[in-house]
C-alpha cells in the first residue's frame, strides 16, 4: 500500500515557491493543503494556482493539525523565526538555501528542530544532478584515483530580471550578493566532489546590476584532502552557463550546460562523452524530505551540513572584505 502524501503548507510566496510547488504537483509523495504569504494577493493567487487553502496567517497554519510540514521559501534573514516557530508547533520543515545568514542562527535552527523531533531537509538540489551523481560514483570507485583540482562556474544573466525591492538583492537578505545566491549550489557540488573546504580566498566585483550587492564572485577554495578549486559566480554574463571540471591522477571529468558531461582517462587521447538522462533534482530532494518525515531515511542535506556549507560561504565573503585567506573554522568559531 503506498504511504500516504505529506501534507504540506508553503510559506513565503515568491518565484521560487511556484518552482517548488510545480515539483510537489509532479510527486506522488507530498500535496499542498494550505499557504500563506503576508500579501493578500500573492496568497490567493497561489492558493488558486495550487488549489490549497489560502490561509489568513502563519499562526493559522501552524495551528491546523492537518499541516504536517512546512514548505519555507521565506526570506533568508526571517528562516530562525519562521523555521522555529514551525518546529514549535509540530511541523517538519522543507528549507530552502542557505539555512541561515549567520552561523548562530543557523546553530539555532538545527537545534530548534531537534529538540523539537522535527525532520530539518535543506534544498540544495544541485548536487542531485546525474552528472554529478555519475562523477561521484567514479571517485568512489576510485577511478579518478587522487583529487587534486578543480574548476567550476555558475552565471546567469539578471539585469533583465533584477528587482530593487527584492531581498535576494540586498546586504541583509543576500550578504555576499550572488556568492551566497547561487555560488553557494557549486561550492556545496565542490564539497560533495572533492571533500570538505578547509580555508577559502574570495574577491568581489559589483559591475552591472544597481543596488548594493555584489554581481561578480571568485573563490579559491582549499580541500582538507589537499586539493584546490576554484568557482566564479556571475549574475552579469550574457546568459545562463554551468560549468564543473573535476581533476584526478587517473581521470578528468569535464561538465558544462551546453556539452554535457565527457570523461578522459589517464594515457588516453580520447574524450568520452557519457550520456547522463536529465533527473528530476527537486522532486528527489521533496520526496526524500517526505520519506524522512516517514521514518525512511535521512535527508542528504541536514541543520548540521547545511551549515558548514554556509561556513564556507561566509569565509569566502569575510576573505574578500578583509584581503586575506580565512579558513572555514574562523567561521565556525573552533579551534585550530
Amino acid at each position: 500500500m503506498a504511504a500516504e502524501r505529506l501534507r504540506v503548507a508553503s510559506i513565503g510566496m515568491g518565484w521560487w515557491s511556484d518552482v517548488l510547488a510545480d515539483a510537489i504537483k509532479r510527486s506522488k509523495k507530498l500535496e499542498i493543503i494550505s499557504c500563506y504569504t503576508r500579501t493578500e494577493e500573492k496568497r490567493k493567487a497561489f492558493s488558486a494556482k495550487y488549489g490549497c487553502k489560502a490561509a489568513s496567517s502563519y499562526e493559522e497554519i501552524l495551528g491546523d493539525r492537518n499541516v504536517e510540514a512546512i514548505i519555507n521559501t521565506t526570506p533568508n534573514n526571517v528562516h530562525l523565526e519562521t523555521t522555529r516557530a514551525a518546529a514549535e508547533a509540530g511541523k517538519h520543515v522543507f528549507l530552502d538555501k542557505p539555512i541561515a545568514t549567520t552561523i548562530a542562527d543557523a546553530r539555532a535552527i538545527t537545534a530548534a528542530c531537534r529538540k523539537a523531533g522535527v525532520v530539518l531537509a535543506l534544498g540544495y538540489q544541485r548536487r542531485k544532478e546525474s552528472h554529478f551523481r555519475w562523477i561521484r560514483g567514479k571517485i568512489d570507485n576510485g577511478e579518478f584515483g587522487k583529487l587534486v583540482n578543480a574548476e567550476a562556474n555558475i552565471s546567469r544573466d539578471r539585469l533583465g530580471q533584477f528587482q530593487a525591492d527584492s531581498w535576494r538583492y540586498t546586504e541583509a537578505g543576500m550578504p555576499g550578493g550572488v556568492m551566497l545566491q547561487i555560488g553557494i549550489h557549486y561550492t556545496d557540488v565542490l564539497e560533495y566532489l572533492i571533500g570538505p573546504v578547509k580555508a577559502v580566498r574570495g574577491a568581489l566585483a559589483q559591475l552591472v546590476l544597481p543596488g548594493e550587492n555584489p554581481d561578480i564572485a571568485s573563490l579559491i577554495l582549499e580541500h582538507e584532502n589537499g586539493a584546490l578549486s576554484t568557482l566564479n559566480a556571475c549574475y552579469a554574463s550574457a546568459s545562463e552557463y554551468y560549468l564543473m571540471n573535476i581533476y584526478g591522477k587517473e581521470a578528468t571529468a569535464y561538465y558544462d550546460l551546453n556539452q554535457g558531461l565527457r570523461h578522459l582517462k589517464r594515457g588516453s587521447k580520447q574524450v568520452d562523452a557519457v550520456p547522463c538522462e536529465k533527473n528530476d533534482t527537486i522532486v528527489e530532494e521533496l520526496e526524500e524530505f517526505a520519506d524522512a518525515v516517514r521514518g525512511k531515511g535521512q535527508p542528504e542535506m541536514d541543520g548540521e551540513k547545511s551549515t558548514a556549507s554556509l561556513a564556507v560561504l561566509l569565509a569566502g565573503i569575510k576573505s574578500a572584505r578583509e584581503g586575506r585567506r580565512v579558513e572555514v573554522a574562523e567561521m565556525l568559531g573552533q579551534k585550530k
